[in-house]
């Protein structure tokens, strides 16, 4: 049996699945191993699996086997494996460490690297997996690769003729199920003369 993911936040007294038989007489139904830290109950009668308590992520997959016996005669029974996979939510957005930098960037450089953004994801998987962009800003000026989080000029600027400041807020959003988590940071770029 394999059984619908569970999500990590599933509470306790959840059904997970049922098991059957087709046998003559009634069975009786246990779970006989695998379930070390008692994730797991079952209806002894009617094959019914439920979840006793929390879930934690790093004790799944769970792999156990139930056992469904004549209810007369025990040493006539039969064994089937549960497989319970359990998901990781999407609990923590992206954060940067600071929500404000301030970077210098000389005027008539070509178009060059101006800083790394870097933002913390405390998910795991692809929950934690992080791509960067640019929200607003001028979006012309500016550009950032998407994997790294590296914040490039696109051309060079002349302190005399143009604005001495952009603010660009940068975005970094994660890949998460079911629903994807945004952090924002705002870059100020002095042109420096």
């Amino acid at each position: 049996y394999q059984p619908a993911p569970l999500s990590e936040k599933t509470l306790p007294d959840t059904f997970v699945v049922q098991i059957s038989v087709l046998y003559k007489v009634p069975v009786i139904y246990s779970i006989v191993s695998g379930d070390g830290k008692g994730y797991f109950i079952i209806d002894s009668s009617t094959g019914i699996i439920r979840t006793t308590k929390n879930l934690k992520l790093e004790d799944f997959p769970v792999i156990f086997d139930v056992r469904a016996a004549d209810s007369s005669q025990a040493s006539i029974f039969n064994d089937v494996s549960v497989n319970v996979q359990v998901i990781d939510e999407n609990d923590f957005p992206p954060v940067f460490p600071s929500s404000l930098l301030e970077e210098r960037l000389e005027e008539n450089l070509p178009a060059t690297q101006i800083v790394q953004l870097k933002a913390q994801d405390n998910d795991t998987g692809r929950n934690g997996f992080l791509t960067y962009g640019i929200l607003s800003g001028n979006g012309l000026k500016f550009r950032i690769d998407e994997a790294t989080g590296i914040l490039y000029s696109t051309a060079s600027f002349d302190y005399e003729e143009e604005p001495t400041e952009y603010q660009v807020v940068i975005y970094a959003e994660d890949d998460g199920i079911p629903e994807k988590k945004i952090g924002y940071c705002t870059v100020v770029i002095k042109i420096i003369d």
